[in-house]
């Protein structure tokens, strides 16, 4: 099978303005043996979506002023494309991210059902393990 990767190493994207968050889950995320990528802002973290594609997307909804529909949206449409579920953390209403779609986790929350989330919501997608290059 020329060109087929086989057991690729499978990796979240983490987008959230909270240091601590970010340092939690990458640490967790890791210990678990997932490739993770980090970024503060709702722009690095596209630019971190669609170069590496990761198999899940972890975004803090009140990351941007200019209010959850607007960066919630074009995360929604990477995650579509990269047919990687896309978990929305925030204190907002599901109904103000706009979006049917997506895992909605309000704040406060605890980090170790939300990694066991992660981890549940990665086992079941359809992004396939095996993959041709």
């Amino acid at each position: 099978m020329e060109g087929v990767i086989l057991d690729r190493q499978r990796s979240v994207l983490i987008v959230d303005h909270s240091e601590e968050t970010c340092e939690v889950l990458q640490t967790a995320l890791q210990r678990r043996g997932l490739q993770t990528f980090v970024a503060s802002r709702a722009r690095a973290g596209l630019e971190l979506a669609r170069r590496h594609h990761p198999d899940l997307i972890v975004l803090d909804l009140e990351l941007d002023p200019a209010g959850p529909e607007d960066v919630t949206a074009h995360f929604f449409e990477q995650s579509q494309a990269d047919h990687a579920p896309l978990v929305m953390l925030g204190s907002v209403r599901r109904e103000e991210t706009g979006l049917a779609g997506g895992e909605f986790v309000p704040k406060p929350y605890h980090y170790a059902p939300l990694v066991r989330r992660i981890e549940e919501l990665l086992d079941t997608s359809s992004y396939p393990l095996a993959r041709a290059d």
